[in-house]
């Protein structure tokens, strides 16, 4: 199959996977304290990270305009996929999808279909894989789709916070709970409800306890594993995302795992020290 997949920076795709596949990122933009960064192979992550938890100041994001989606859109491939994040957390999907009708309006050549990840960072990542997997199998665009919207109501998302710092500059949590769980080393376990939302299924005393929750959360989904692939996206804590990837191999039977470190979107929600793990 003759295909692209265009996916929003929100996916944290690594070098290598996208050296393997026919991926084209297009950046979201982060604002700090006046300054405004496209999130694309330049952002300086870590760099970034350090200054915005020395702010005060709120983070702000933007998704892509439709004009960057449309840009994306061209070449010669006749079948475009597009991965966004959920568009219950970003207009990226909206964005994408107004991008779609303005081409195919002007252009008759292409099949192109966005897809709402109601997911983000691994979440996407794994998506991205998959439809890869299917288009390198010689499914048709239909069967791509049809595959792709089933995976996604199957998929889980879950994912730990070391610090809950944008939590409550973002206005996702309150300043009275974030300060209890600061002085009780509360770390919530969190995960897509399956329609793109955040929700809260556990918490632990201290990162390593909330992090085993998670890994048991994934036995408690009651899925069969073996045909699954699983993907953890980490910021800045590569030996936390090994450890956790030993943990789930000696309790669990993936068909492969894959680590990934966050991109400067999920860097700013997850922050340092933080897991997000889809399957």
């Amino acid at each position: 199959m003759n295909f692209k997949i265009v996916v929003d920076s929100s996916c944290d795709i690594t070098k290598k996977m996208k050296q393997n596949m026919n991926v084209d990122i297009t950046p979201l933009t982060i604002e700090l304290e006046g300054t405004r960064y496209r999130d694309d192979d330049s952002f300086d992550v870590d760099g970034f990270v350090t200054q915005m938890n020395a702010s005060t100041s709120v983070p702000k994001t933007a998704c892509p305009s439709p004009a960057e989606y449309i840009d994306r859109f061209a070449g010669e491939e006749e079948n475009v996929f597009v991965i966004t994040l959920s568009s219950k957390l970003s207009g990226s999907y909206n964005s994408a999808e107004i991008a779609k009708d303005i081409y195919l309006s002007e252009n008759d050549n292409k099949n192109i279909h966005v897809f709402d990840s109601l997911s983000a960072s691994a979440g996407e990542v794994l998506l991205t894989l998959k439809v890869d997997y299917l288009a390198k199998l010689g499914k048709t665009y239909s069967q791509i789709v049809d595959t792709i919207g089933n995976y996604i109501k199957e998929m889980k998302t879950l994912f730990v916070l070391n610090k809950l710092d944008n939590l409550v500059k973002t206005g996702r949590m309150s300043l009275v709970k974030a300060a209890i769980a600061n002085v009780l080393n509360i770390k919530p376990v969190l995960a897509s409800n399956g329609k793109g939302e955040i929700i809260m299924i556990n918490k632990g005393r201290g990162i390593n306890k909330a992090i085993s929750k998670m890994i048991a959360a994934i036995g408690e989904t009651k899925i069969n594993l073996e045909d699954k692939l699983l993907v953890i996206a980490h910021c800045n804590c590569f030996k936390r995302a090994n450890t956790i990837k030993d943990k789930v191999n000696d309790m669990y039977n993936f068909k492969d795992i894959f680590i990934v470190e966050m991109r400067g979107i999920s860097s700013t929600y997850a922050n340092d020290g933080g897991i997000v793990i889809a399957f």
